[in-house]
């Protein structure tokens, strides 16, 4: 068994504190439920732990069975098993999705995959997330729609294996039966390689599906409550307000910031459609 430990997490991102102090322990086999209103920290968390440059870590610690992750580079923390599958996955013109797996895959390996063995295992992949046989031969999530990012996303975790996998909101923009391929594909690469995982949603029909283990609020840049499926229903339900008077909060919602990667409003004939 493996272990990621978040301790007292302190986070800044352009010299605004955003978390304040975050505890989260996730074993491999285990599935965390991270819930709490837009803007709360839980995208930062996510970005915190893989490493992206934009988010200063002032105080705390994150381990990965007792080896120190913040020391790592972002390429080290993919060796060492973390995967972070992005809320709005960038395209990169020019590579090939093929290419960009297979580098990515042999990147975690001593000896480069075979060429037939790659091809098998991605043909596998690309058509359990029912895409076209094509989106491997197009630039990387070049004019992809949405619903093709996010299955994308899960490609490459089906191809990388990780030991822990960070999902920032994977169903969004998926429609009903995207919703159900993408949940399947997990808890199958679960079922056949346990992964520790932190997910990231506002749907509980998705958290339906995958059955977290665990569930936490997190609001103000803090866990406020823990808990398990019950607390997933609940927050469903009834919303967070409840949960806001209980522990006597009054929320303090941070402006969420959405990077554009480029548009293909000029190049409407590069669309590859669902």
């Amino acid at each position: 068994m493996s272990t990621l430990k978040v301790s007292n997490l302190h986070v800044n991102v352009e010299d605004k504190e955003i978390l304040k102090g975050v505890d989260l322990t996730v074993n491999t086999g285990e599935i965390h439920a991270l819930m709490g209103p837009n803007g709360n920290g839980k995208s930062t968390l996510l970005m915190t732990i893989m490493g992206h440059p934009n988010y200063k870590v002032t105080e705390g610690s994150i381990t990965l069975d007792g080896k120190d992750v913040l020391a790592m580079t972002v390429d080290e923390r993919s060796k060492a098993g973390l995967f972070l599958a992005l809320q709005y996955p960038a395209e990169i013109s020019g590579v090939t999705n093929s290419d960009f797996l297979k580098a990515a895959v042999n990147a975690h390996r001593q000896e480069p995959i075979s060429l037939f063995k790659f091809i098998k295992e991605l043909d596998t992949a690309i058509d359990d997330l029912k895409l076209k046989s094509e989106i491997a031969h197009l630039f990387v999530n070049e004019c992809f729609s949405g619903g093709e990012k996010k299955r994308n996303e899960i490609v490459q975790m089906k191809l990388l294996k990780p030991a822990f996998s960070l999902l920032d909101e994977i169903d969004s923009g998926l429609d009903v039966d995207a919703i159900k391929i993408v949940a399947d594909n997990i808890l199958q690469l679960q079922q056949s390689s346990p992964m520790g995982m932190i997910i990231v949603s506002h749907y509980e029909r998705f958290y339906d599906l995958i059955k977290p283990t665990f569930a936490h609020v997190l609001v103000n840049g803090q866990i406020i409550a823990d808990g398990d499926a019950d607390l997933v229903k609940k927050i469903d339900t009834d919303g967070y307000e409840w949960l806001l008077k209980e522990k006597n909060i009054a929320l303090q919602q941070q402006p969420t910031k959405r990077l554009s990667l480029g548009s293909c409003a000029n190049n409407p004939k590069g669309k590859y459609n669902e």
